[in-house]
């Protein structure tokens, strides 16, 4: 599933409870600097699907929008396995470059890829 311009595949948004639920009781979990995120397996097939877990104490809501919008880029560009994804950011990535965060994305989203155990 890609957007109609190219470029990286589309990601999706959590919406339902009981894919919170997976996600609040899954040990996938990983870290790089202020990023953490969390991995529950794919309850159904489709495209990766993304939730955030950002506070106010990362800034005002201009701030907090726009990491979101800079975390989800990064995010589809790292190209994430099939799954339910929640990730948050603690206040020093609001001064982070697009390339800074898109390197720390990419490395907590190896931190919790599947391994070819959780395929079968």
């Amino acid at each position: 599933m890609e957007p109609a311009g190219g470029g990286a595949p589309a990601v999706g948004r959590v919406r339902d409870r009981p894919t919170f639920a997976a996600l609040r009781s899954s040990p996938c979990r990983g870290r790089s600097g202020p990023i953490w995120i969390v991995r529950a397996p794919a309850l159904a097939e489709g495209p990766p699907r993304l939730a955030f877990a950002i506070g106010r104490r990362v800034g005002g809501a201009v701030v907090r929008n726009r990491l979101r919008r800079q975390l989800r880029a990064a995010f589809a560009a790292a190209a994430p396995a099939p799954g339910a994804y929640l990730m948050g950011a603690g206040p020093e990535a609001a001064g982070l470059s697009f390339a800074e965060l898109s390197a720390l994305v990419c490395r907590a989203v190896q931190a919790v890829r599947p391994s070819p155990a959780d395929r079968q």
